[in-house]
């Protein structure tokens, strides 16, 4: 019997040593980029990383009626203004003049793409792609984002630094707040740029019912930096020159260029936390796009429809970034019966 005890004990040892060897083996087998730091928990945090916008608060304000603008064709415009991290936030607000429902109108947040900050205007550009969700019984916001047009503070921009994101996600807070709102039916529908901005919020909160993105910049970071080549070159505007601003090589010389597998910039992607997103999203890029690759588009529905969320996508012939005429009308129309099929 004693004999016996000996032999099994012998045996539990060899079996804990083989364990301990096989991990440090698993361990100093991983390449110096995965290994560098320890343990991925040690890896350095930045605002932009997805844990932790999520672990941050977005209160937003009361929506403040700054000026009442030439209504629409059956709804009243303002511009109105709110807070993000203390700072005021202008904002295009559409609100139906039909009767309003019970439990109050369903709502869209409008995040529009790239202009030059120095030449917004809260009421120009996006005219017809506004007017098409307000007169079909939507309350539509469209934040002007910082340091865009009158907004105060400076333009971060939206791929190297949360702020646009985060006023995105304050913009979301005020309208749930807004008396005519029905805040359990709150949409987010993005341009170019603003495609991005949606992505971004959708992995980071569950608030968002229903999500559109037209011609969105939604590749990864590997994608974007090592293979977007715009035909039209882009510099930065004179707004955009402050040394506060994180630039795309600032990262790059901090954290190496991005590449599969990197840590840090899966950390920041929400493409990573595509597992995360519990409402349904349409796509929509025209094949002749000369601003964001159509393979943007393409890569997210494939990633989605490999973790089984519900999405849509369509592809316009011979349509530019913008979706012109004749495939805005089209895209337009499915992009109402999207949200009227989520959100009413």
């Amino acid at each position: 019997m004693r004999r016996f005890l000996l032999l099994a004990v012998a045996l539990i040892i060899v079996i804990i040593s083989g364990f301990y060897l096989y991990q440090n083996q698993k361990h100093s087998s991983l390449t110096p980029e995965q290994n560098q730091g320890g343990l991925e928990s040690s890896l350095p945090t930045n605002p932009l990383m997805i844990e932790e916008m999520r672990k941050a608060d977005y209160p937003g304000s009361d929506l403040t009626l700054e000026q009442t603008l030439t209504p629409g064709s059956n709804y009243n415009r303002y511009i109105a203004s709110y807070k993000s991290e203390g700072l005021k936030i202008y904002g295009l607000l559409s609100v139906p003049t039909t009767p309003r429902p019970q439990d109050g109108c369903p709502a869209i947040i409008f995040n529009h793409g790239y202009i030059p900050p120095e030449e917004y205007r809260t009421t120009e550009k996006y005219v017809a792609y506004f007017d098409n969700f307000a007169r079909n019984g939507y309350v539509v916001f469209k934040s002007d984002y910082r340091g865009n047009g009158n907004s105060e503070g400076f333009p971060e921009g939206a791929y190297y630094s949360p702020a646009y994101t985060i006023d995105v996600l304050n913009a979301l807070s005020s309208l749930r707040k807004y008396t005519d709102v029905n805040p359990q039916k709150i949409g987010m529908w993005g341009h170019s740029l603003g495609g991005n901005i949606t992505l971004r919020s959708m992995v980071i909160t569950r608030d968002i019912k229903a999500g559109i993105i037209w011609g969105g910049v939604v590749g990864t970071y590997d994608e974007t930096i090592n293979n977007w080549m715009r035909r039209n070159g882009w510099r930065p505007s004179q707004r955009e020159q402050d040394p506060r601003r994180q630039t795309r090589q600032q990262f790059i010389d901090k954290y190496q260029q991005p590449k599969e597998g990197s840590q840090f910039w899966q950390k920041i992607d929400p493409r990573s936390y595509l597992k995360d997103i519990s409402a349904p999203i349409q796509i929509h890029h025209g094949t002749a796009d000369e601003t964001v690759p159509i393979l943007f588009s393409q890569n997210l529905k494939k990633s989605l429809d490999d973790l089984g969320k519900v999405s849509e996508f369509y592809s316009y012939n011979g349509a530019d970034h913008n979706l012109s005429s004749p495939a805005f009308e089209l895209a337009a129309k499915r992009s109402v019966d999207f949200f009227d099929k989520y959100l009413k």
